[in-house]
């Protein structure tokens, strides 16, 4: 059992992540208190009541005060970050210490533990803002959606955003090869596939390949071609926690696992060749993808066929227009380069996604 009254707790010194603080007598709560700092990564400092020397009280990022020692937090400052951690969900009185000593979260354990080990995780990993989110699907099949994944990622790890590639098409013989990376040291998607609950961002990111100074995650050589829903969405939650972008590349087909990922995009980008064939499968794409994806746009991809212009297709497919994606050899030829698509940062598909990112993060709030 849990209860919101607010929540909204303060950041450790200098904006980096606190410590959080225990404050309890009962040992078995303590225990249970300590295992799971223990999960989420956290070393919390305790103590029997409020923290007699320095200002531990008032900086710790989150307190977690037992039910035994309300009485003797009553007089403390009020702040932000006060939970109060119990057993006894039948107590009435627990609602009206926790107002006494300012809690902002009434919590009962053993049932209140998941919600708890995210809450700590927050504040070992530090909280910012999560990740723009972009994700890159092919209109139809040969559409360059995996190597327009590719600039993007590149183009933004340029520009100096913590950045990670998404493979999310596991029979599109992976990212890792289109950067070159394919026996870079790493784990790959299978590793992550029994993930449930919380996943560590930073272990996360410092687990996976480094290419181009970007972060990938791909597939390996195995025979695993698909991964639970749950292991996506634990994956992908803990990636927007680092900050910077995460650009997904995405396969037409739709399970549960494509779905998840779809649901954590901010953005979604349709690839769609000028061509009326690509239209018509572009247009099934687009209606699948847009139940899912709340803000949907068509890049598109020249040649135009006779009487079809940028302006033309997105009207067409009723989306808003991201701009076309220039020609290019190594759109057209994605392993035909010898560095991946925009390395140089030289060239009208560099600046395409240069552009994207400009106005991407303008209308995401600014800089992440």
């Amino acid at each position: 059992m849990t209860g919101t009254v607010i929540h909204d707790p303060p950041p450790g010194p200098g904006g980096r992540p606190g410590r959080p603080l225990i404050v309890t007598e009962d040992a078995a709560l303590l225990d249970d208190l300590l295992r799971l700092c223990a999960a989420a990564g956290a070393t919390p400092e305790v103590h029997h009541g409020v923290p007699e020397s320095g200002d531990g009280w008032a900086v710790a990022p989150l307190v977690l005060v037992g039910d035994d020692a309300a009485r003797r937090v009553s007089g403390a400052a009020r702040r932000p970050g006060v939970v109060l951690v119990g057993r006894d969900q039948d107590d009435p009185g627990v609602w009206k210490r926790a107002v006494q000593i300012g809690a902002d979260h009434v919590l009962m354990l053993p049932d209140g533990e998941p919600w708890l080990v995210d809450r700590i995780a927050d504040v070992a990993e530090g909280i910012g803002r999560p990740a723009l989110t972009v994700g890159v699907i092919g209109g139809r099949g040969g559409a360059g959606a995996s190597t327009l994944a590719c600039a993007l990622a590149v183009t933004s790890a340029r520009e100096g955003l913590r950045t990670l590639l998404v493979d999310a098409d596991p029979l599109g013989g992976g990212l890792d090869v289109l950067l070159g990376g394919e026996g870079a040291e790493g784990l790959r998607w299978p590793a992550f596939a029994a993930s449930r609950g919380r996943v560590g961002g930073g272990a996360l990111e410092e687990s996976l390949p480094q290419l181009h100074s970007l972060r990938v995650l791909s597939w390996d050589r195995g025979d695993c071609v698909a991964v639970p829903s749950p292991a996506v969405r634990a994956v992908l939650a803990a990636a927007r926690r680092r900050g910077g972008t995460v650009v997904v590349d995405l396969p037409r087909r739709l399970d549960d696992g494509v779905a998840e990922a779809l649901a954590q995009l901010d953005l979604a980008l349709l690839v769609v060749p000028a061509d009326l064939r690509a239209l018509a499968a572009a247009g099934r794409v687009a209606s699948a993808v847009g139940m899912v994806v709340r803000d949907l746009r068509v890049a598109v991809r020249g040649p135009y066929a006779p009487g079809l212009d940028d302006q033309a297709v997105a009207r067409l497919l009723g989306l808003p227009l991201a701009g076309e994606v220039p020609v290019e050899p190594a759109l057209l030829r994605p392993q035909g380069g010898a560095k991946p698509p925009g390395a140089t940062g030289r060239g009208p598909l560099a600046r395409f996604c240069a552009h994207f990112w400009e106005r991407a993060l303008v209308e995401a709030g600014g800089t992440r």
